[in-house]
């Protein structure tokens, strides 16, 4: 019996150092990337809007909870842990379409619970600062693929997150944030 107890205190010591290694992991790679993503700002050189898979574009700027994090295109895995994923083949900000914006509720987007209807986002790439007013959210299934479509004429800034926002392991759901230009 007691080498049950050290067996399975062994067990949960390594999953915790697991997991305390792997958030300090994701936490270092997004200070990276802002940093990255500081840079390409302040140079001010590079106005492009096409970018490579895992390529640092910007910063999502979210004023009510103080928070600044990289945007990286792409939204596989490597890059949600980086920062926010812009969902390649979607818009970028003044193209009046739709821009898609995920990232991980537990890492990057912690605290977006405190988020509500006319709250603001701002992108910021090498060609300018773009705000966003929150005007509407919706709550559906993790699978459902079906929020991102074509908006055009109209810009529409859609925020995803997995939810409910305190869920531990794979979350069933997506919480999305749909946010117009801000004038």
């Amino acid at each position: 019996m007691k080498t049950l107890i050290y067996l399975l205190l062994l067990i949960g010591t390594a999953l915790t150092a697991y997991s305390l290694f792997e958030i300090r992991d994701s936490h270092l790679q997004v200070e990276d990337r802002k940093e990255e993503a500081r840079e390409l700002l302040s140079n001010g050189s590079n106005k492009k809007i096409v970018f490579e898979q895992n390529e640092t574009i910007g910063i999502l700027s979210v004023p009510k909870i103080n928070k600044e994090i990289p945007i990286i295109e792409g939204t596989d895995n490597d890059q949600l842990e980086a920062g926010v994923g812009h969902y390649i083949g979607t818009a970028f900000p003044g193209q009046k379409e739709q821009i898609v914006l995920s990232g991980h509720r537990d890492t990057v987007f912690r605290k977006f619970d405190q988020l509500k209807i006319g709250d603001i986002f701002t992108v910021r790439l090498s060609y300018g600062d773009f705000s966003y007013e929150i005007y509407d959210t919706k709550i559906v299934d993790a699978n459902d693929l079906t929020i991102i479509k074509s908006t055009s004429p109209e810009e529409v800034l859609t925020v995803t997150t997995c939810y409910p926002f305190n869920y531990i392991g794979d979350a069933p759901e997506r919480f999305v944030f749909y946010a117009h230009p801000k004038n």
